[in-house]
């Protein structure tokens, strides 16, 4: 199941699907600098599509997954039953940035749990401050 599944989400991150197209209604979002986690489809979205805007790093604007020219690329991954742990990469300003997305998903092939983890510090603080500003541009989600 978790295979169709990040073929879906890698599908998302190519624009081919949207990102509500892959998340379960009850999904839950754990941000690395955030202290609780985020609840529902709706934030999930509003979290990665931030995402989505700030981690191509310092290469291509395209952050597709699949494409070594790209500055985010998955570089591992393992799948297991309903669960998948995608090692990433990027630059962000000069600051490598080294991170994992550990995606739970339910029978349907939906994501019920999507968290983030991401080392060293300095990538971290690089995060939070580019998310921080990308969330401020971003319309709040409609049920907020």
């Amino acid at each position: 199941m978790i295979a169709t599944t990040i073929e879906r989400w890698h599908a998302v991150l190519r624009g081919e699907l949207a990102f509500e197209d892959v998340l379960h209604e009850d999904c839950t979002f754990w941000s690395p600098v955030l202290f609780r986690p985020m609840e529902g489809r709706d934030l999930t979205a509003l979290y990665l599509r931030a995402a989505y805007q700030v981690f191509p790093g310092d290469g291509s604007d395209d952050p597709d997954p699949t494409d070594d020219s790209s500055g985010f690329r998955y570089t591992k991954r393992i799948l297991d039953g309903n669960h998948a742990v995608l090692e990433f990469e990027t630059t962000m300003d000069g600051v490598s940035v080294n991170g994992v997305d550990i995606i739970t998903c339910d029978d349907d092939g939906l994501i019920t749990e999507f968290k983030v983890m991401i080392r060293p510090r300095k990538a971290v603080e690089k995060v939070q401050a580019q998310m921080a500003a990308m969330l401020e541009q971003m319309p709040p989600p409609a049920d907020a």
